[in-house]
């Protein structure tokens, strides 16, 4: 099992402060949403450049035009580019394409797909690498998490790595990891606390005895 770091509300110097304290203790960091709609991929450019020994997610959630934009994102060099579930075949179809030419990762955002457990079968046999059920920011004002979205998906999902995100937080983590994904994709559980390096350190800790 592997930890990430979901990046959201943060700029270029701010994203690079973040790492810098935590990079020891995490495998993945996500450049989120708000961040590449504010500084564009020159984000996962400079992340990647600054910290070559992390793999970078480009958290595009790309809806069409698949190969193209993880193209350009690989150029950026990212390491793992999102797609979302709800796009078309044909769109995870070309993104899978593209990332297996340049050697690189797609994983499936499955936020607001409604029969989320045949979705994840029919994508899981597109052959991306990784499924990741998700409670965005207005799921989680609505007090909804993502845990019963998981078991779903475990049960379908045969060659796909499995990632959950959204509101997890040290207190949630031991029943997170219970379900058992091989990724769990933390941001303001990190980057909101005030000692971020020792809570990415204990979360580092429990996810690695899973």
């Amino acid at each position: 099992m592997e930890l990430q770091l979901a990046l959201d509300l943060v700029d270029i110097p701010g994203a690079k402060q973040v790492v810098a304290e935590v990079a020891e203790h995490i495998d993945i960091v996500e450049i989120g949403t708000p961040v590449v709609i504010n500084e564009g991929l020159r984000a996962v450019k400079e992340i990647k450049e600054a910290f070559p020994s992390l793999r970078v997610l480009a958290d595009l959630k790309i809806m069409d035009a698949g190969g193209y934009e993880v193209m350009k994102a690989s150029e950026a060099g990212a390491d793992i580019v999102t797609v979302l579930g709800a796009s078309d075949d044909s769109t995870i179809r070309g993104a899978v394409e593209e990332a297996k030419k340049q050697n690189k990762k797609i994983m499936v955002d499955m936020i607001n797909v409604k029969d989320i457990e045949s979705r994840a079968k029919e994508i899981d046999a597109l052959g991306v690498d990784y499924i990741c059920v998700h409670s965005g920011y207005d799921h989680q004002a609505i007090g909804k998490n993502s845990f019963e979205e998981l078991t779903a998906i475990k049960r379908v999902v045969k060659h796909a790595k499995t990632a959950i995100a959204g509101g997890i937080k040290l207190n949630t983590l031991p029943e997170v990891i219970k379900a058992n994904p091989d990724l769990v994709i933390v941001g303001g559980g990190i980057t909101g606390q005030e000692d971020k390096k020792a809570t990415a350190a204990e979360m580092k800790r429990l996810v690695s005895q899973a």
